[in-house]
């Protein structure tokens, strides 16, 4: 029994080089070559906690129940999750792989092999029993190396374990409904200090040997005493988590709050549509679409399900998150599923009810259709096929009779994009100071600066030529699309021999340009418009944005590229980059460094007086999990 069942794994980790040769499309992860640059020393940087270490039943390979916190607390422990029968050689097996190299090396260190433990837990019970975690184990380990090999009881005893560490791991099940042997899941290595706490989590692009072991040496060094961030004052609760200010300082302490500590009040959403807000128009509802509550809250709990991706990890608002504008203050361009890149910055989805164009190049005209965009693309949501997602919702106890209640029918193409465009055509903010100065004639609602800058916004900058402001109320675009040389720019140039990688706070590094191409996603270009149209006319053309609530949804531009509303006042200053599609409405405005600050000033005046009712109400949303699933999930590769 031991041979044969051994023999697959071994091979799979010794010809790991062939196996990905053969896999074109699915490159050796980084853990199993050298590190192409220089790691971070030990103990120049921290590793603040993440979250507390979760407990539960498990057994030895002596089979001997014990609880994981009996096996935390005397040592540094790094935890895996693993199934043994598992065949991606970037999943399991990498992090068999990068553990049983920690173990090698450490041999030559006694000192530090003697302060870690390697912890290994099975999430197949049913075939990873104690004795096959014991054939499994005897491959891998090393000399005497403290390196333990566990299971569960069975999956009940499981699932509590998978939950605490939020590792999501699915069953996959054939066309016939029955299941496969293989399983869908992240991968994923913790880090666990003496008190128990999280300090770090390895995803595959980030596991490797040389990595962890100087994080193992920099919390040996670190003497101090670390508590978990306190909750986020009441003032700060409605400000970006995480804005990652002063984040170049190796001092720096999030602001983020666990979703456990996250608290809202419910709102009344549809008064935002059918009355809205000072300053903004009549609300455009679809006749098809009619707004009801029943299709609002179904839409909400949508908006938030993490159900909604492949994988049960990503929802609207990871992208789309409601502190942040609805936008994302933390990245230049998103980050889809599985860390993948994607090309584009998030747009905030304020007033996006009222948008003529949707996404930046302003592709789509329907919230309906264009909700399917994220859900389908490979690098967002990645759900292979609209009935794929059709099916999960089925499939989960907690959606039935949500969709019969709403539409008298159940979840369908139609229906979910449908309940989607209901609760963000709900995401109207306006009555602003500037609406309460300009439409409502309260003189001292804005400050002179704002008024000046006012002044300037629709005189000597003329930027209202683009971000239209009416005698009633305004929207501030022109629902246009224009080139403004910001993507021409990025398309011509060139990348440098080096870039500078923060890989934690206060800790930079140089990297060859060239070695970061065998762990990054290559940026595709980026044409704008022109990619749907094919004229070249519409070459680097985006959409204008609405400049309603701009100051919360930093970084700006279609790719994130400027960081602030003042370089983006200077951007324009200067006339935009020149080329040849250039918008004849750009130029010069030889603009003044104060009168600069007075359009920021001005600009700072149009967030909306309800936008902590908003975030509250999106505070108060479930966060779908996959916890709540009935029944098994269909097969990703059923409908292809």
């Amino acid at each position: 029994m031991k041979l044969p069942y051994l023999l697959p794994i071994l091979c799979l980790l010794t010809n790991a080089a062939v196996f990905a040769e053969e896999q074109k499309p699915n490159p050796l992860a980084p853990g199993y070559t050298a590190l192409p640059f220089e790691p971070a020393k030990p103990g120049t940087y921290n590793l603040p906690i993440i979250t507390k270490a979760a407990d539960g039943e498990v057994i030895t390979t002596n089979n001997q129940p014990k609880h994981l916190h009996d096996l935390m607390g005397d040592k540094l422990v790094l935890l895996s999750f693993i199934y043994a029968a598992c065949s991606d050689v970037n999943g399991c097996p990498l992090a068999t792989q990068v553990l049983h190299k920690i173990s090698r090396q450490l041999q030559k260190q006694p000192e530090l092999a003697d302060k870690l433990r390697l912890l290994t837990l099975s999430f197949n019970p049913a075939q990873d029993t104690p004795e096959m975690m014991r054939h499994y184990g005897e491959g891998f380990k090393t000399g005497d190396f403290d390196w333990q090999f566990l299971t569960t009881k069975d999956e009940a005893k499981l699932q509590p374990i998978l939950d605490g560490y939020q590792q999501n791991v699915q069953k996959v099940y054939d066309d016939k409904g029955q299941f496969t042997g293989t399983f869908s899941h992240l991968l994923r290595v913790y880090l666990i200090d003496k008190d128990k706490n999280v300090r770090n989590i390895y995803s595959v692009d980030f596991l490797h040997a040389d990595t962890l072991i100087n994080d193992v040496k920099t919390l040996l060094a670190d003497a101090k005493p670390q508590t978990l961030p306190l909750p986020a004052r009441a003032d700060m609760l409605f400000q970006p988590g995480d804005n990652k200010q002063n984040y170049q300082q190796a001092d720096y302490q999030t602001r983020s709050l666990a979703l456990a500590q996250r608290r809202g009040q419910p709102a009344k959403l549809i008064d935002f549509a059918l009355k809205p807000p000072l300053g903004l128009p009549k609300f455009p509802v679809p006749k098809d679409n009619q707004l009801t509550n029943a299709k609002i809250e179904l839409g909400r709990k949508l908006f938030f399900d993490r159900r909604l991706s492949l994988n049960n990890t990503f929802s609207c608002a990871i992208c789309h998150i409601p502190e942040q504008g609805f936008s994302n203050n933390e990245m230049t361009t998103a980050v889809g599923i599985e860390g993948r890149s994607v090309r584009r910055n998030s747009p905030s989805l304020y007033n996006v009810g009222y948008a003529q164009l949707l996404f930046h190049d302003g592709r789509e005209n329907s919230l309906e259709q264009q909700a399917w965009g994220p859900l389908l693309a490979h690098n967002e949501m990645a759900n292979p096929s609209i009935g794929y997602v059709v099916d999960k919702l089925k499939a989960s106890a907690d959606y039935r009779g949500l969709f019969e209640k709403a539409f008298n029918k159940g979840p369908t193409m139609e229906t979910i994009g449908q309940a989607l465009a209901s609760y963000q055509r709900t995401l109207n903010a306006a009555d602003s100071p500037f609406d309460r100065w300009y439409f409502g004639k309260q003189k001292t609602a804005i400050s002179e600066a704002a008024q000046r800058g006012f002044a300037l916004f629709t005189g000597k900058a003329a930027c209202s030529s683009c971000h239209v402001i009416g005698d009633k109320s305004a929207l501030f675009t022109d629902q246009k699309r224009h080139n403004t040389g910001v993507g021409y720019a990025e398309s011509m140039q060139k990348s440098p021999e080096k870039q500078r990688v923060q890989v934690a706070p206060g800790v930079f590094v140089d990297v060859d340009s060239e070695h970061l191409k065998g762990v990054n996603t290559e940026k595709p270009g980026d044409l704008g418009y022109y990619e749907i149209s094919q004229n070249p006319a519409d070459r680097w053309a985006y959409k204008t944005p609405s400049l309603r609530n701009v100051a919360l949804s930093a970084p700006y531009m279609h790719n994130g590229s400027l960081p602030n509303l003042a370089e983006v006042v200077k951007f324009y200053n200067q006339g935009g980059v020149a080329n040849e599609n250039l918008s004849p409405l750009l130029k010069p405005l030889g603009l003044s460094d104060r009168e600069i600050a007075d359009l920021v000033a001005f600009l700072e005046a149009l967030s909306g007086g309800n936008i902590s009712t908003l975030v509250s109400d999106a505070f108060a949303a479930p966060v779908g999990d996959s916890g709540v699933t009935a029944g098994p999930m269909p097969d990703p590769g059923k409908g292809r």
